[in-house]
């Protein structure tokens, strides 16, 4: 892997590092870093990252999303490298037929959606009623209903990770450029579940996904993305989706491949660095432990209550 490049200096923010549990945050600790994410091509291609020059007040950089591949050359860069999650980083290939991509998923995958697919569309009235919005004139309806399904989601309400408030400036200058789609499913005239995704490039980006928390049990979200590869596996305009950062059971289940990431810390050689960050590796190895010792003695069930 060749050294990465370094460019002109880009603009440094405050970034809180959380220490966590779950999806709980206890704690958190704000350095200025430089923000930056690996697209998918350029990860699966193995292009070299470009970082742009430290700004003096600029603690380091973090990194989304990098491929295990290319971290070795940015650990060799004189600054303390600190690695805050590894994950498969999930992706679908889209320049295949629905049939072969479905073909690709596992024995398990392919029983359960057909399952749930039929599940949801006998609960709608034998059809399953799927729109897809891409175009300017269509990015109104769909950021109206995305939104009034996105607050009634638990990640809004809990985590307050739902559709952005103020999302809609942005998805009308993406569709301009036909750099958006986004997906409706409903049950009778009302919108049940949301999946957004921008571009870029010749990548979607799995963005924001929710559904009604009532309707949960007629697994809507998996519905949806069901009939959105379907849709894009027909359509032949993107050549990936990308499923981002972190693992999960959805994200495995859709995609046809994964790319070991991680997602890293570069910072400035300093007592204060170095100390916040051994403290959140601590933090974070402690958790790690109580969780495997947790699984050992079968107490899952327990933790996932006190955490409620």
């Amino acid at each position: 892997m060749s050294e990465p490049v370094v460019s002109a200096e880009a603009v440094a923010t405050p970034v809180a590092l959380p220490f966590q549990v779950g999806a709980r945050t206890l704690a958190s600790v704000k350095r200025r870093l430089v923000r930056l994410s690996v697209p998918l091509e350029q990860a699966l291609d193995g292009v070299p990252l470009t970082l742009p020059g430290l700004p003096p007040q600029a603690d380091g950089y973090f990194i989304r999303a990098l491929p295990d591949a290319m971290g070795e050359a940015l650990h060799a860069l004189g600054l303390r490298a600190f690695v805050r999650q590894s994950y498969p980083r999930h992706y679908a290939r889209l320049d295949l037929d629905f049939d072969a991509w479905f073909a690709s998923l596992s024995g398990n995958a392919r029983s359960t959606l057909k399952r749930k697919r039929r599940k949801l569309a006998e609960a709608s009235g034998g059809t399953l009623d799927v729109r897809q919005y891409s175009r300017p004139g269509e990015v109104g309806e769909f950021f109206s209903h995305a939104r009034a399904v996105s607050a009634d989601t638990y990640q809004e309400r809990l985590l307050d990770a739902g559709l952005p408030a103020d999302a809609l400036p942005e998805m009308r200058a993406l569709a301009e450029r036909g750099a958006m789609r986004g997906w409706l499913l409903f049950l009778g005239e009302r919108p049940i579940a949301y999946l957004y995704a921008p571009a870029q490039g010749r990548t979607l980006l799995y963005a924001y996904l929710g559904y009604r928390a009532e309707l949960a049990p007629l697994s809507p979200g998996s519905v949806l993305q069901l009939e959105a590869m379907r849709m894009l596996l027909e359509e032949k305009a993107f050549a990936y989706f990308d499923f981002t950062e972190g693992d999960g059971q959805h994200k495995r289940q859709f995609a046809t491949a994964a790319l070991p990431s991680h997602d890293l810390l570069l910072v400035r050689d300093t007592f204060g660095n170095r100390t916040t960050l051994r403290t959140l590796d601590a933090f974070d190895s402690s958790v790690a432990l109580a969780k495997r010792a947790v699984r050992r003695l079968g107490l899952g069930g327990v933790a996932r209550a006190v955490r409620r």
